[in-house]
């Protein structure tokens, strides 16, 4: 790899190191503490003061070094936060203090070892009496106001994206805290999380063209899921009565600001409840989910506002009588299926031929509604033509017990009370047999056998985790809260 005159210059410091005596990628830097327990003891201090008690070591990336003669500051950051570092000739030494200032770089990675001090303007600070370079930056970070202003660039180098960003950092730590929350949730409510196939026969339990690789101990294709579904059904099959699973599930599809090929997916099954169980258990997640966010990004307007948004009960729509009066027409359920897909098209659906009624029906829905939901809203008993896997309704004709909740114009969840009759259900899916498209839903004939063995009435839903943790922090792209999103590659650095 070609290198800049100022990576070449930084590699000559490296090696004039080594040659030294001094191993610039050193083993390990035991006993080292938070910024933040430095912290808490420095502003116990008066201006000026320093902690007699016992000395710290801290670690981090070196920010910024301001030489004052005989006096530096360091501005050093750790997955905690900032902190600043006070390197005096007269603490460390005239010969070690000058050699750190002519060696060190802003994106070294810097041990220091000393005491918490406050310094006289105040600033919590370490008065460092010895430092230790524990990684040289080879290549220089991001510069603070000019880097990575290229979106593309800070998703393929998401590293740069964190060292130049706090909010980055932030958003990604909040989206762990997230995960972490909705699994005690549902642990609380009773249900177990499992584990289910990544590698699947059949790639079922949803619409969408899966990747297919080829198993060599095997001898057959296999798809990497698309949903999660159907493993969890067969155990309720085999006993068990609430499960979830959070895990990734994948996607041979084109990416936009709410999808990525490959993304997080929860998905939970309740033995002998139904979608109206479910719709209490989603108000009760993200009401809890919303002040969560609020506590954890308490300057972000988007997540407060999240916070005052997910407050039950959540309003309730239904899909026939939103859509017809969007639309200003009635009957959409006894209209032909040219004239759905006339009307689909019409509303700038891109879809082919043979698309079914229900993905026209979908796409108008999309176009029509979806848009002007932008308070956390539960869409009701949609067509049956839309949803191959639901019970039917038992009150509203052509109707199955199926809701979705959008928010800011987006979907975040979508249950079902679960079809359990075997029957029925291979009935479903071989009227989908040799239908093309993406609305075709793939034959699993061992999760049919498995239903034969009787499923108890039951109810599931799938929840994004990308698109929860982009509606509680207010981003406006998935690729903001996937760490490595997929994206095409361009200018990658040689080998």
């Amino acid at each position: 790899m070609d290198e800049t005159p100022l990576e070449h210059e930084r590699r000559a410091k490296a090696l004039r190191l080594r040659a030294a005596g001094i191993e610039p990628f050193p083993w390990s830097w035991p006993g080292r503490v938070g910024s933040g327990e430095v912290r808490r003891r420095a502003e116990a201090l008066a201006p000026g003061a320093i902690d007699p008690g016992p000395s710290v070591r801290v670690a981090g990336r070196l920010k910024a070094l301001r030489t004052h003669g005989r006096t530096a500051f360091a501005d050093l950051e750790d997955a905690e936060g900032p902190l600043q570092l006070l390197l005096r000739a007269d603490e460390m030494g005239e010969v070690p203090y000058r050699g750190w200032l002519r060696d060190l770089d802003p994106g070294d990675i810097l041990g220091a070892e000393g005491h918490p001090a406050r310094s006289n303007r105040g600033e919590p600070s370490v008065l460092v009496a010895a430092v230790t370079l524990l990684a040289k930056a080879i290549a220089p970070p991001p510069e603070k106001f000019h880097g990575l202003k290229d979106p593309e660039e800070r998703i393929r180098r998401r590293y740069l994206d964190l060292i130049a960003s706090a909010e980055s950092r932030q958003r990604f730590s909040a989206r762990s805290r997230i995960v972490f929350e909705i699994r005690r949730a549902l642990d609380e409510e009773g249900f177990q999380e499992v584990e289910t196939p990544i590698l699947t026969p059949v790639a079922g339990g949803a619409s969408a063209e899966p990747f297919v690789t080829r198993s060599r101990y095997l001898d057959e294709e296999l798809s990497l899921r698309i949903s999660i579904e159907l493993y969890l059904k067969r155990l309720l099959v085999g006993g068990f009565e609430r499960v979830y699973e959070i895990g990734r599930c994948f996607r041979n599809e084109d990416g936009d600001t709410t999808h990525n090929p490959e993304f997080s997916l929860l998905e939970l099954y309740w033995a002998y409840a139904d979608y109206q169980d479910m719709r209490g258990l989603v108000e009760r997640l993200y009401a809890r989910l919303g002040r969560l966010a609020a506590t954890l990004l308490p300057d972000h307007p988007e997540a407060q506002a999240a916070a005052r948004d997910f407050v039950p009960p959540f309003p309730q729509i239904d899909f026939v009588e939103a859509l017809e009066a969007r639309m200003g027409r009635s009957g959409l359920l006894q209209t032909s299926p040219e004239a759905l897909g006339r009307l689909a098209r019409e509303a700038g659906a891109r879809l082919p031929p043979e698309a079914s009624p229900g993905r026209c029906l979908d796409k108008l829905f999309e176009h029509y509604v979806e848009p002007t939901l932008g308070r956390p809203t539960f869409v009701m008993d949609h067509p049956a033509l839309t949803t191959p896997l639901a019970k039917r309704h038992r009150r509203l004709p052509g109707r199955v017990e199926r809701f979705e909740m959008f928010y800011r114009g987006f979907e975040l969840a979508n249950a079902y009370t679960e079809l359990n009759d075997p029957d029925e259900q291979e009935l479903r899916f071989r009227e989908q047999v040799g239908r093309g498209g993406e609305d075709r839903y793939a034959y699993d004939a061992d999760f049919v056998a498995a239903l034969r063995h009787g499923m108890p009435p039951a109810t599931g839903i799938g929840i994004g985790i990308d698109r929860v943790v982009m509606a509680l922090t207010g981003t406006p792209s998935i690729k903001e809260v996937i760490l490595f999103p997929q994206t095409r590659r361009r200018g990658e650095p040689a080998p």
